[in-house]
């Protein structure tokens, strides 16, 4: 090869900078273009723009203590708007092309286990506090201690546990399982369809749905969750108009009269950041808080790094540049997630899309900042979407949760045990927090009767007693004369 190819080569990966916004995001540094940029800030948000549709059915679907309610279209504002905000300025001050939105998995411990022990500005003042937390332990370095303090794999068998609650939900909400009257006198506590068996065409169209959103993930298509969303929702509004059917449930799939509305800021500044701890009590709000940084501050960890790792941009040490500068965004993003009303929003790991297509930098994130910007005034038309179109995709992401389980080591009982009793808790008992809790307890426990509680770090240990208060809190009231 000539010198002239070569130096033709080096200013093909990396030709210089040609105006300040160039030079700003470091897009020719990092071997990127504008149209690379652009293309990846598009895949990236039609691949997690399902969340505009998922994240008020989760939080839409639920009753806070006074059987409250939140409003789907103000619920896909608040969504839209943190998603819009937060992107752009992961974007702006992270540079790297990572977009953030409501997390899943995280709503889903707001919607079943902060909002039924508060009202919901309380449970969203919870999740303030949450990234109020997470921004405290970045700027105090207390991150190194606390991801140090958790075991890897007992860490990812949360994530197995959340994804299938997650999936859970999923067929509950689209009536392909359904809960046995107690007047059943059985001890099943669920059933196929709603009496035995599958009856009715919502539940044929999430039937459909899980086969196409499979399929499409199967081949690899980018965009395969909101595809699948999208064709079944088309599919539900069909079948609406031709076929004689009583109940859809939440959302009726029909053609809006319009298909632009002004946003619906209703929910924004709606949070009570203390309002949980008088009525849920101290402990049980600690122990919420807890779960949702646990959740959330660990998460963010590996999409971070795993999002940088594949875009090329970690440096010699494997660290990603800037990372506490990110982490601190991250952890912005959940108080601005309480504020709006929309859950913490986090790191998005469908960012992976957008450096597919060659994004590198944070411009990526100003185009999907923009779009979600632009799904402010699109509210009737996200409305629409019914549980049996959108369910799919909660079994999807199950699936892709479920996924780490393989880095588990099942021949080591003493992490084997934990991370089992944490997947299974979870969707059993319908709670995050409890699955969290008999990890924990189960670890130390175990840890300590093969006479190696030394190993098990004091952090863990203190966790651990908290969870044993909070498991045994109706005895311990009895003792203390509270009730």
């Amino acid at each position: 090869m000539s010198e002239t190819q070569k130096v033709d080569q080096r200013q093909d990966a990396a030709p210089p900078a040609g105006n300040s916004v160039d030079r700003y995001f470091r897009i020719s540094e990092r071997g990127s273009t504008f149209g690379r940029e652009i293309r990846g800030g598009f895949a990236t948000f039609f691949t997690m723009a399902y969340i505009l549709v998922l994240n008020p059915i989760i939080l839409g679907s639920a009753k806070d203590k006074f059987g409250h309610s939140l409003d789907t279209g103000q619920l896909v504002t608040a969504t839209a708007l943190v998603a819009c905000v937060m992107t752009i300025v992961m974007g702006v001050g992270g540079n790297l092309p990572l977009a953030i939105a409501a997390g899943l998995g995280l709503n889903a411990v707001v919607a079943f286990q902060l909002a039924p022990l508060m009202s919901w500005s309380d449970a969203m003042g919870l999740v303030v506090l949450e990234g109020l937390v997470i921004c405290l332990l970045v700027l105090t370095g207390l991150r190194e201690a606390i991801m140090n303090a958790i075991p890897q794999q007992l860490k990812q068998a949360i994530g197995v546990g959340i994804g299938l609650f997650i999936a859970f939900i999923g067929f509950v909400d689209a009536g392909f399982v359904s809960r046995i009257p107690d007047a059943a006198h059985t001890t099943v506590p669920v059933q196929l369809g709603a009496v035995g068996r599958l009856t009715g065409w919502p539940v044929l169209v999430f039937c459909l749905g899980v086969l196409l959103t499979i399929a499409l993930l199967a081949r690899k298509v980018k965009g395969a969750i909101l595809i699948s969303i999208v064709t079944m929702t088309v599919v539900a509004i069909v079948i609406n108009a031709v076929a004689d059917i009583r109940n859809w449930g939440l959302t009726t799939p029909k053609v809006p009269d319009k298909l632009v509305a002004t946003p619906d800021f209703g929910l924004v500044g709606h949070f009570s950041l203390f309002g949980g701890f008088a009525k849920a009590g101290v402990l049980t709000a600690v122990l919420l808080v807890f779960t949702l940084i646990l959740s959330d501050f660990f998460d963010a960890m590996g999409t971070i790094v795993g999002i940088s790792a594949e875009a090329g941009l970690l440096d010699e040490k494997g660290q990603v540049p800037g990372i506490g500068r990110v982490l601190f965004i991250d952890g912005a993003a959940a108080v601005a997630g309480g504020v709006g009303s929309a859950s913490s929003n986090t790191a998005y790991i469908e960012s992976a899309a957008g450096v597919g297509e060659g994004a590198r930098t944070g411009f990526a994130n100003l185009v999907t900042g923009g779009l979600f910007g632009l799904a402010l005034f699109l509210t009737p038309l996200l409305t629409i979407v019914p549980l049996q179109a959108a369910a799919p995709a909660l079994i999807a992401v199950g699936f892709l949760m479920m996924t780490h389980v393989k880095h588990i080591d099942w021949d080591k009982y003493e992490i084997g045990i934990p991370a089992f009793l944490t997947i299974a808790v979870m969707p059993f008992t319908y709670s995050i927090t409890d699955g969290i809790g008999a990890g924990f307890l189960s670890y130390v426990v175990i840890k300590t009767v093969l006479g190696r509680a030394k190993e098990v770090n004091w952090l863990l240990w203190g966790v651990s007693a908290l969870f044993l208060v909070y498991f045994a809190i109706d005895p311990v009231e009895q003792i203390l004369g509270v009730k």
